[in-house]
């Protein structure tokens, strides 16, 4: 018979839950600086540098939600 895994509790269960939700916040305060930057002009290339990702990186994840929410995004050739 294999024994019970203990229960999660305790300050490892709090430490991973505290990496959970720096990660959401993390990615409320990207939502929210890289929506600020588009809607100021910035293009694409220049979101992702500033992250330090590619440029199709910070394009599918973030085009859908910012296109729903009206706002005019640069064309590549623009």
């Amino acid at each position: 018979m294999t024994p019970m895994a203990p229960e999660p509790t305790g300050p490892e269960a709090d430490d991973l839950a505290a990496v959970v939700a720096l990660r959401e916040l993390a990615d409320r305060l990207e939502d929210a600086a890289v929506e600020r930057a588009m809607r100021t002009g910035w293009s694409w290339s220049q979101v992702a540098e500033a992250l330090g990702v590619t440029r199709q990186a910070v394009h599918k994840k973030h085009h859908r939600r910012l296109e729903i929410a009206g706002i005019e995004l640069r064309r590549r050739n623009a």
